[in-house]
Formats: structure tokens, sequence, C-alpha cells
């Protein structure tokens, strides 16, 4: 495995990643409303944006095959996305290792927002909840999500 910073050719790559695994899993966690909210929250503009501010990275399985990507932004961690058939095989967790790393010492503590099928995992990371969110979306759906976060040792 290894992590490559995105550059402007790779926005394709990062929105294939992005909304396969959002068209194939929150499907199963969220109704359509919510999905097209999640759809429409990581645009190819968003996406654009945050591959020029040097924020987003591509994790390549040994044959160089991208499966996975995460945006880093300060010391908030998004867009954790693992391609649904390379869900269980450890590059979630490879990814968030990574993002936790660029986080750096820089901040005290690292936050992300959670998706439902996700928050397990950061908790069996050792993020905790701090906020629940929910969004009414457009179409009259409820999005909920949770703000997470993990302490780091000062």
């Amino acid at each position: 495995m290894k992590m490559i910073k995105a550059d402007n050719s790779d926005l394709d790559t990062v929105k294939d990643i992005t909304y396969t695994t959002i068209n194939q899993v929150y499907p199963k966690y969220y109704p359509k409303g919510a999905v097209d909210f999640f759809l429409a929250h990581h645009s190819s503009k968003n996406i654009e944006d945050d591959i020029a501010a040097g924020k987003v990275f591509i994790l390549l399985d040994d044959s160089d095959t991208a499966v996975g990507t995460v945006t880093v932004d300060g010391n908030d961690i998004g867009r954790l996305f693992v391609l649904p058939e390379y869900q269980g095989r450890g590059f979630g967790s490879f990814l968030l290792s990574f993002a936790e790393e660029t986080v750096g010492d820089e901040y005290g503590d690292i936050i992300l927002d959670s998706s439902l099928p996700a928050k397990a995992i950061y908790m069996k990371k050792g993020y905790i909840s701090t906020d629940y969110n929910i969004i009414e979306t457009d179409s009259g759906d409820f999005l909920c999500f949770d703000t997470m976060i993990k302490k780091r040792p000062r």
C-alpha cells in the first residue's frame, strides 16, 4: 500500500471512489434524500478545490490500483472512503492512520464527521461522539451524523 497526494489529474479517481462508495453503501443506512445530499456535498467542485489546496490523498494497493481516498484539512479528517470491494481488508485503517499522522502534532485533537456506516469503526479507533447532527434535506429526508473527536496525549 502507498499513499499519494492527489493532483488535478486525479479528480475523476477521487470522485469515482467517493461516489461509488456513497451509492453502494449509504442507501443501506440513509433515505434517498440523504444520499443525494452526500453526493452534492462531495461535488466535483468541492473535491477539485480540496485537491488544489493539497488536502486530498489517494491510497493505492500493491498493484497501484486506487482503492481509497481521504481529505485532511487542518485537524479535520473528511471524505474518507474505501471502495466497497476493498472494505474489510485494512485499507480504511491505513487511511485513518495516515490522516492522523498527517494532522501531526500541530493540533491537539482530531475531528471528523462520521456517517452512520463508519461510526463503529471510528469508535474502535478511539474517537468519541461530541455532537449528534441532523440536517433536513431538500427532499424532506433527514441526514444524521456524529461529530467525533480523538483526544491526543499532550
